[in-house]
């Protein structure tokens, strides 16, 4: 017999009866102990009536700065473009976050931000109301710098810019949830399947950007999903741990990457 919390084994002298099954003593007296606290999403986020506001920030964050560079010309986009050349030897690790927010002032940067903005509102909200907003904006932000770390890694001259990195994080996130609930998952493979191909095909798209980020949003979104779901303090651990370990994959990357460009 185990408690339905903590799943330790329980005495059945000392059980004591819930509402579903039996909890041990230990985590009884936790629940009392513990302040009383809201709803929460599937995965701990405290569950907000507004399941969309860091994506509209998100989108907000990423119009202003492309109407910065369009109004600063190339004189601001070169200063906030990825590039591995620039972010290691003189020290501009800010470009590793600043891209992630960066299109081209240009006719086809409208076009490249137009498309990225859909997809971050197609699939943002999705994850935002089950990841809740704090997990949520960790797992995009962290995408987007794995995807910066990979382009240092393998092509550290090449100029790259764009959400695309942090948006294959959140699909690689929707794959890991959908999986995790039991859905089909043919519908988003396909989807994933479609823009690795186009990814790959078209000889403009930084591929490293797109695979840093589905990887680091899809590892970052299994610590969340599998940590387990009570006690309450025993998931925020794990799950902090889980984005220890990710940013720490991120940073180990980067700064080899560093190493190397400068070596």
């Amino acid at each position: 017999m185990r408690c339905t919390r903590c799943e330790r084994p329980v005495c059945p002298d000392c059980r004591v009866e819930a509402a579903v099954g039996f909890q041990c003593v230990e985590c009884v007296h936790e629940g009392r102990a513990a302040p009383a606290r809201g709803p929460r999403t599937d995965y701990g986020g405290p569950v907000r009536a507004d399941g969309a506001l860091v994506t509209r920030w998100l989108i907000g964050a990423n119009l202003a700065v492309w109407l910065l560079a369009w109004v600063g010309g190339d004189a601001v986009f070169w200063r906030l473009v990825m590039q591995g050349d620039a972010v290691a030897p003189g020290g501009q690790w800010y470009r590793m976050v600043t891209s992630v927010f960066l299109h081209e002032p240009t006719a086809f940067g409208i076009l490249h931000i137009a498309l990225n903005m859909w997809s971050l509102w197609i699939l943002g909200p999705y994850v935002e109301s089950a990841l809740g907003r704090l997990r949520y904006l960790v797992l995009y932000l962290l995408a987007g710098i794995g995807g910066s770390a990979l382009v240092m890694l393998t092509a550290p001259t090449q100029s790259v810019d764009g959400a695309s990195g942090a948006i294959f994080g959140l699909l690689g996130a929707v794959i890991v949830i959908h999986r995790h609930r039991g859905f089909e998952l043919g519908p988003i493979m396909a989807v994933l399947v479609v823009n690795l191909v186009a990814t790959f095909s078209l000889g403009f798209i930084a591929w490293q950007a797109h695979i840093g980020g589905l990887v680091v949003g899809a590892l970052l979104a299994a610590g969340f999903v599998h940590a387990p779901a009570a006690p309450v303090r025993r998931r925020d651990t794990v799950q902090a741990v889980a984005v220890v370990l990710v940013a720490a994959l991120v940073a180990g990357v980067s700064l080899y990457a560093a190493a190397h460009v400068t070596g």
